[in-house]
């Protein structure tokens, strides 16, 4: 039986920016240095914004083994939580590009094992959405198709659809999704990615349209890209509900 994945996004603003250029600059925070779009609304959909640090007078001792801090037991924040640790339980440095960090940084044992499993999505399933999969798409309600490559933006902000016809999608300007899956045997037993429905809002609009994706001849590849979607999207919610 086929299933699927749901989830919902912010809407955005209006306004077609994917011709405007990303530019970057480098800023220094107490967390460290970030590389970060020159306009903060260029950021990442997957992007997560600095936590406030918890006030040194608020924590007297580690928040996580409760040593009480003293001239030789120093107070850490974690780059990613906010909270303060002693020195052993704040002590690994894991790369955050989820903050835009151009160094690793300190992270408390909880955060640092979180950020770890998402290196995996940018180490990998970054590169698999950005490299497109290709599909048969269907706009709205209407019976005509065409054989599309989807793939995502360099800035991970667009969907690309590039066919005979070319259109765009903002992440942002998605509303709901669902990743299709499909029985990969005969047998049945083990299930597969085979499309995509999403409902977004285009510029200027606030009704939203539908569009179907589904898997073109090399299904492979495209059940590749839509499970890299798949794995993104909880990144996509979390930095939506931060």
């Amino acid at each position: 039986m086929g299933g699927f994945f749901y989830f919902i996004f912010i809407i955005a603003g209006c306004g077609k920016m994917s011709s405007v250029p990303d530019g970057k600059k480098l800023v220094r925070s107490p967390s460290g240095l970030r590389m970060v779009p020159e306009n903060g609304a260029f950021n990442s959909p997957f992007s997560l914004d600095e936590p406030q640090w918890v006030p040194d007078k608020e924590c007297p001792s580690c928040m996580q083994c409760t040593k009480k801090f003293d001239f030789l037991t120093r107070k850490h924040h974690c780059r990613r939580c906010g909270r303060c640790f002693c020195d052993k339980c704040c002590s690994k440095k894991v790369t955050l590009p989820r903050m835009c960090f151009v160094d690793p940084v300190r992270q408390c044992g909880e955060c640092s094992r979180v950020s770890q499993k998402e290196m995996e999505f940018y180490d990998k399933q970054l590169k698999v959405l950005m490299g497109g999969g290709t599909f048969i798409v269907t706009l709205g309600t209407s019976e005509k198709s065409e054989t599309m490559m989807c793939r995502l933006s360099n800035n991970h902000r667009y969907l690309f659809l590039d066919g005979e016809s070319h259109f765009e999608v903002e992440l942002s300007r998605i509303s709901s999704m669902q990743v299709l899956t499909e029985e990969s045997t005969p047998e049945g037993g083990n299930c597969r990615a085979s499309g995509m429905l999403l409902h977004y809002k285009p510029m200027g609009s606030q009704d939203p349209k539908q569009l179907r994706m589904e898997a073109a001849e090399d299904k492979k590849t495209a059940s590749s890209w839509l499970a890299a979607m798949h794995k993104g999207a909880k990144l996509l919610y979390e930095a939506r509900d931060q």
